[in-house]
């Protein structure tokens, strides 16, 4: 096991601190990097913005962004779906073949999640209530609906290929469960609308990945896996989202109080747990949802909350999930309307007009963790070994939303090591976080472009903080929603390093 003490110190003991140990010779495990291949991002025809593939490409230049989901490919204003004057079906891919283009120019597959309703293929004209309103009610006729996706599944292979189109992912709807799915009963009218679905697609060539159900507040697993298994349904991965403000009571039935960087990876457990006790326990889980919170709040998804709470939940989730996606890599978005101005706690990790928010530094930090994890490590860290030998370790400072917690003050001891000397990147309130510089001008709610490169200065994560080590000893001090990055023995310094001998932090 991971040699690692954790004496904790009182609240109010300022002078104490903790000392963690780290035996660079003990046993490691494989740590794929499960949280930074795939994102969502706003509906489909959004991706034609040349701002969204700037924030795309900015996304992939810091993690290992591999995937994206959207909703809407099939919305009336992609153009998938109408109808001749006799009533015969027109299928056109044009703006399908634009916004996947895109995409895979960009070195980015699409997570397809088949939604939502063409307006003329619906059985009645039922809308969600986003700004665009799109239509969620069931096809009119199976049939149709069948043969539209049989007819999208064959004309991807004829455009990229079989051996490409294999590599994507299609999840059938989004949250059936909520107002996104009016058909009645809710469930059982969904499995219907899955079996059309994965059939159709799987009738083109057996080798598309479906599945489902893509539900908020990880519902519907157990009965979902027992239908697919019981009608013989094809199911190649589980979907479901959960997010962190998401209530005990809605995803498990409890009174309790789940605290919010606690609920995401508590969920994900639980429905580890259920594909395990299922009759297919080998299915992938992709957990194609996931955020701090499900709402707007610019103190949670603009704020250096995040750099923490994303550190934490990648910590608690490692092991349980193939892939999670955070929603969103990019504030091009619009299910509330037009973007009003530029921090509104929208979910995107870059605001509008590209400016990096601290989520963004936090990807970006934790893109460079090692690929293999130390076993046992205390809260509040996370130890892994890079390829090359490094060893690469992030600590943070949790606080609930609203509140300050106490500097965090460590002591680290590294252990056979040859390290002499420690790399740091820190992120906090003071570095790497535009707010300030957004409230010292004045918030203004159409920032000039002299202001926008000003922002996007500020946002920029500070070069590394080269340290040296005392005999293996590192001190630091983390403040309230720091997140900090240690590496240790790599082959050189990170461009731009500088040398100090004052500690991380403010």
């Amino acid at each position: 096991m991971l040699a690692l003490s954790l004496a904790v110190a009182p609240p109010l003991a300022a002078q104490t601190r903790e000392t963690l140990t780290l035996d660079a010779l003990t046993p490691t495990r494989p740590f794929p990097h499960f949280w930074e291949r795939m994102f969502g991002s706003g509906r489909a025809i959004l991706a034609l913005r040349a701002s969204y593939r700037d924030d795309l490409r900015a996304v992939r230049a810091v993690t290992a962004m591999s995937y994206v989901r959207f909703h809407a490919i099939l919305d009336d204003d992609v153009g998938v779906y109408s109808e001749s004057g006799t009533g015969e079906p027109v299928y056109n891919f044009s703006y399908v073949d634009q916004v996947y283009d895109g995409l895979l120019a960009n070195g980015v597959r699409p997570f397809v999640e088949l939604s939502f309703m063409p307006r003329q293929l619906a059985g009645r004209d039922i809308r969600q209530g986003f700004w665009y309103r799109p239509v969620v009610a069931p096809p009119k006729d199976y049939r149709s609906w069948d043969a539209l996706i049989a007819a999208l599944a064959r004309h991807l292979i004829e455009r990229y290929g079989i051996d490409e189109v294999s590599r994507w992912y299609f999840e059938v709807w989004n949250e059936p469960n909520l107002d996104f799915w009016a058909g009645r009963p809710r469930q059982s009218t969904y499995w219907l609308l899955y079996d059309h679905t994965a059939r159709a697609l799987k009738s083109v060539d057996g080798r598309l990945r479906v599945g489902g159900p893509a539900t908020a507040q990880a519902a519907w697993i157990p009965a979902f896996i027992q239908h697919c298994r019981a009608a013989h349904v094809p199911l190649d991965f589980v979907s479901t989202h959960v997010y962190g403000d998401d209530t005990a009571k809605d995803v498990f039935h409890t009174s309790e109080h789940i605290a919010r960087n606690r609920m995401v990876c508590r969920a994900v457990q639980k429905v580890h747990a259920e594909i395990q006790a299922s009759p297919l326990p080998s299915l992938p889980l992709i957990w194609s949802e996931f955020n701090a919170s499900w709402s707007n709040h610019t103190e949670i998804t603009d704020a250096p909350y995040m750099g923490p709470w994303l550190a934490e939940t990648v910590r608690q989730c490692d092991g349980l999930t193939q892939d999670m996606s955070y929603w969103t890599f990019s504030d091009v978005f619009e299910e509330q309307g037009v973007v009003k101005t530029p921090f509104y706690g929208g979910f995107g990790l870059l605001a509008a007009g590209g400016i990096p928010k601290p989520a963004f530094n936090a990807f970006a930090l934790l893109h460079q963790l090692g690929e293999q994890r130390f076993i046992a490590e205390p809260e509040g860290m996370q130890a892994t070994r890079r390829a090359d030998g490094a060893l690469v370790l992030a600590l943070w400072n949790y606080a609930d939303v609203g509140a300050t917690s106490p500097v965090r003050r460590v002591t680290l001891n590294v252990m056979h090591s040859d390290a002499r000397q420690a790399s740091i990147q820190s992120l906090d309130r003071e570095h790497g976080n535009a707010g300030a510089a957004y409230g010292r001008m004045g918030s203004p709610r159409y920032p000039t472009q002299a202001e926008l490169a000003q922002l996007r200065a500020a946002a920029a994560l500070p070069p590394p903080v080269v340290r040296p080590l005392d005999q293996g000893r590192l001190d630091l001090d983390i403040p309230s929603d720091g997140l900090v990055l240690v590496t240790l023995g790599a082959s050189a310094p990170a461009a731009g390093a500088v040398r100090a001998g004052h500690e991380a932090g403010p």
